[in-house]
């Protein structure tokens, strides 16, 4: 059983005068080692800390791990199992070194039987694979931590992990990690920078005896803004998250984004600009899916511009959106480390009503794999004023499909290349579904709206025997450096497909 060290030992450390200053004090003081845990006084430490001024973390982590590269980071192995791993509790937990770009400490308690404990670091419980650590190091704490499901019918496996920012990430049974969650999205892509919101604190309440969930309280806190996080994640063949957020802001927030995640889209069958490489793709994430306050099903697949592009889905009260990998085979990827194939897709449905706003998309240029490029999120219409208090909440799905398909043909390809001349790009798009198989629609045609731009040579290719039809065409952008399109299929007067949406830049 891991055994862990008193909380006060940092603490100790700091001058009187300091620690009464510090956000970490404020939450020892009201909820720490020992205390009795009060899901409600989560939520005060966030508003006390909203009415102080925003305080830096130290820079306290030794050099020795400040100046890790990625593969000494992850060599850095704990020699302890995960706790409550051997309590048959169904769920376990392993606390994460420092480290690497992982250079700020979070408290991390355990709530057992109504008690807080602070879990202490332990230089004795790690094996450092060659890294020279020196043998006096004092409690440095932890930078995040993992979750491992121990059911009793089969091996354990790792579903979540929290670590950096407010950044976490999860997967469903048999998956490889992609895509990134964010508590807190502020600022994103303007002018004066992007503000990362970071967690102070855990409190993770132990599971009972062969559990299928865990509750995990967080608080966040940033310049602008502070806020109570409460996660509950339930693992599985399709795993589930709920998270409940109340934010305080400092500031007037006028760009927040609600449910945000990050991936990576590298370079496909409709973008191949960085394509000097054996494998046929790269990306985690195929396309961005949204369906909106009005029912209807949306799909703009992703791509790595040139040049940063932001798009806004505006909406009422969205019914769900995510970044979905649609492509499940490995002869699409050919990779045989990475396994795109295997990335989860992560869809978030809002609960409550979230009003006026919009989905935003964001696609940063990179020419590297390694760089989460896509941002995507729900920004509220309305500011959040200064002192105010403000709820939300959604439920996440990492899985191998989104829990909610559409009952019509999806997008299941879209390719581009050069086209008959010019500036001329030809276009493919292929939708699937069982509607299109043997007894496909007579009627069916294709929809297809530019703007601005023309398109030319418009082709419907019926292939039954895949339940596949193709839609063909040139578009022709003229002079213009950006070209909104629209396309949809229609049998009997009626959407019976997804809508594709894309917008083509240089």
């Amino acid at each position: 059983m891991l055994t862990f060290l008193s909380a006060s030992v940092a603490a100790l450390s700091l001058a009187p005068a300091v620690r009464a200053q510090t956000p970490q004090a404020t939450i020892a003081s009201r909820m720490g080692d020992s205390q009795r845990f009060d899901s409600a006084a989560v939520t005060d430490i966030a508003r006390q800390l909203s009415k102080k001024p925003f305080v830096q973390p130290p820079s306290d982590l030794p050099d020795v791990f400040s100046n890790l590269n990625y593969d000494q980071y992850v060599s850095i192995k704990s020699l302890q199992p995960p706790i409550w791993s051997t309590e048959g509790r169904g769920i376990a937990l392993e606390p994460l070194h420092r480290g690497f770009v992982f250079s700020n400490a979070v408290d991390l308690f355990l709530v057992e039987d109504g008690a807080v404990r602070r879990v202490g670091y332990d230089r004795a419980q790690f094996n450092f694979n060659g890294i020279n650590v020196p043998s006096d190091l004092k409690d440095i704490g932890f930078s995040g931590f993992r979750l491992v499901s121990h059911p009793a019918e089969s091996k354990p496996y790792e579903f979540a992990i929290v670590q950096g920012a407010t950044f976490f990430r999860a997967l469903a049974r048999g998956q490889n990690y992609g895509a990134i969650a964010r508590a807190l999205t502020l600022k994103p892509a303007e002018a004066k920078g992007e503000e990362f919101p970071i967690f102070r604190a855990f409190w993770i309440e132990r599971p009972s005896i062969g559990s299928t969930s865990i509750t995990v309280h967080g608080v966040l806190d940033s310049e602008s803004t502070t806020g109570a996080v409460r996660m509950t994640f339930r693992p599985g063949d399709m795993t589930i998250v709920d998270v409940e957020t109340t934010l305080f802001p400092r500031v007037n927030l006028e760009h927040v984004g609600l449910g945000g995640m990050a991936s990576t889209y590298f370079y496909g069958p409709n973008d191949r600009r960085n394509a000097d490489d054996i494998r046929p793709a790269v990306y985690e994430s195929s396309g961005l899916q949204m369906l909106n306050g009005q029912g209807e099903w949306l799909w703009r697949p992703l791509h790595n511009p040139e040049t940063l592009q932001i798009s806004a889905f505006v909406d009422n009260s969205p019914r769900g959106f995510g970044l979905l990998q649609r492509e499940r085979s490995y002869e699409t990827f050919q990779d045989d480390d990475q396994r795109f194939e295997r990335r989860p897709s992560l869809w978030v449905e809002p609960l409550g009503e979230w009003g006026q706003g919009s989905v935003q998309l964001l696609e940063i240029p990179t020419d590297a794999e390694i760089n989460d490029n896509i941002l995507a999120y729900w920004r509220p219409k309305a500011p959040m004023a200064a002192g105010s208090e403000v709820s939300f909440a959604y439920r996440q799905y990492w899985g191998w499909n989104s829990p909610e398909r559409p009952p019509l043909a999806t997008v299941s390809g879209t390719r581009v290349g050069r086209g008959n001349g010019g500036r001329r790009r030809r276009f493919t798009v292929d939708f699937s579904g069982d509607m299109l198989g043997d007894n496909w629609p007579t009627d069916l045609k294709s929809v297809l709206t530019v703007g601005p731009g023309m398109f030319q040579n418009l082709k419907l290719l019926p292939y039954p025997e895949r339940k596949t039809v193709r839609v063909a065409f040139e578009l022709d952008p003229g002079n213009e450096n950006a070209c909104e399109m629209r396309l949809i299929l229609e049998a009997g007067g009626k959407p019976i497909s997804e809508t594709w949406l894309y917008r083509w830049t240089p």
